[in-house]
């Protein structure tokens, strides 16, 4: 009696484990098959802010004298920028810079053997931040017309950017979803099958380059200020399950 009852224990553990064992390479077998695809999304948008901004400088033997002459220069750039259009609130004056310069003597051996106070030159900088990029950019090339009033300014490029980026993101990222799906689609339906679920999705690198040009995309992600027109670029990598 002993022996048969070990017997039929014996099967019913040899039963279980078969069935487990089958069921495990079942779902093993499941898991494995997965399409991966990586999707794509691009859009062309132009910058709706631009930053410019540029310096100006006076020397002078007297600080006080230097202050005074750059303060001047300060409130006629003021008056020409609001005369061409800016309102003061797009304006943001820096603190000045003071650095006191020497010119320096040196004996035949390279050592130095005196120097000389050449006065205080004092340094100021102005940022102009708008939306209104066509004023802002006829400005930056009609500037020079402030040596006229004996102001020498220095110039930079204007920077472009887009205040409704996240937006731009969210619907790329939407976009290049629907794209990884229907390569995905694609793929199992040329092989017989069909896609069920996502497993996995992985957000790639968030790119804005330049329109028509040749800038190269970065491992961080390349993001553009030179360029008024841009393209934003976004990649999205998904894995779906495939029944």
């Amino acid at each position: 009696m002993k022996n048969h009852i070990g017997t039929a224990v014996l099967s019913l553990a040899i039963i279980a484990t078969a069935w487990l064992l089958g069921d495990s390479w079942n779902y093993r077998f499941k898991t494995q098959e997965t399409i991966s695809v990586t999707g794509l999304a691009a859009k062309d948008f132009s910058s709706d802010l631009v930053v410019w901004s540029g310096n100006y400088s006076r020397k002078n033997l007297d600080l006080r004298t230097a202050y005074a002459q750059l303060k001047a220069d300060e409130n006629n750039l003021r008056k020409y920028l609001i005369g061409k259009g800016l309102s003061d609130k797009e304006l943001v004056f820096s603190a000045i810079g003071i650095d006191k310069q020497f010119n320096y003597t040196y004996d035949e051996n390279g050592r130095q053997t005196g120097m000389e106070f050449t006065g205080y030159n004092l340094i100021q900088s102005v940022t102009v931040e708008s939306k209104n990029i066509d004023k802002v950019e006829a400005i930056s090339r009609e500037v020079t017309e402030l040596i006229e009033q004996g102001i020498e300014f220095y110039s930079s490029q204007p920077a472009y950017y887009y205040t409704k980026l996240a937006d731009l993101k969210l619907d790329l990222l939407a976009k290049a979803a629907e794209d990884a799906r229907k390569r995905a689609e694609t793929i199992a339906t040329n092989s017989g099958s069909e896609i069920d679920k996502v497993r996995k999705a992985t957000m790639g690198v968030f790119q804005i380059t330049g329109q028509n040009s040749n800038e190269d995309y970065s491992y961080g992600g390349a993001f553009n200020t030179e360029s008024r027109e841009k393209t934003a670029s976004i990649t999205i990598r998904m894995e779906f399950q495939v029944d």
